[in-house]
């Protein structure tokens, strides 16, 4: 599971995942250029800004394309969807629309998940941003909505 995350929600979300796959997926933070010619089956997804994961997965996935489109199993998003529940829409902009492109394979399972604000671990400037919004902090990332995605992908990979 390879995630992009800005304060940690993603981060969470791909370790849920892995839980959900009974441990057996391991997990990296983009940032760490993970080398993925190992693994025969990788989990892509991140944490949602304006509509689009971070510079620094988008970067990651260009740069490892061609890989990436053999070993593709799923894609997943955490977004807070301005504390809405998550629908079709979200589905279809955060990943058919944005991650599919970004990896130019579509089709493959997918989930988007609700996530946090926590202001203490925001940049400066977001923070200013969030809070002029007046979005109190909250916390609604789902561990078990992440491990049902994790068994989904894991049943899909078995066939």
């Amino acid at each position: 599971v390879v995630y992009g995350t800005w304060c940690g929600s993603a981060r969470d979300a791909s370790l849920w995942i892995s839980e959900g796959m009974d441990g057996i997926a391991n997990v990296f933070d983009v940032r760490e250029n993970p080398d993925l010619s190992g693994y025969q089956h990788v989990i892509i997804g991140g944490a949602i800004r304006a509509g689009k994961v971070s510079k620094e997965l988008q970067d990651f996935i260009s740069a490892n394309k061609d890989l990436l489109r053999t070993r593709l199993r799923g894609y997943f998003a955490v977004c807070g969807n301005m504390m809405k529940p998550v629908g079709p829409e979200q589905t279809k902009l955060l990943i058919d629309d944005h991650l599919a492109v970004l990896c130019g394979v579509p089709g493959l399972p997918s989930g988007v998940f609700l996530g946090r604000i926590t202001y203490g671990l925001m940049e400066p400037d977001v923070r200013k941003q969030m809070e002029g919004y007046k979005m109190p902090e909250y916390d609604n990332l789902k561990r078990p909505e992440c491990m049902e995605f994790g068994r989904m992908v894991l049943s899909f990979v078995k066939g």
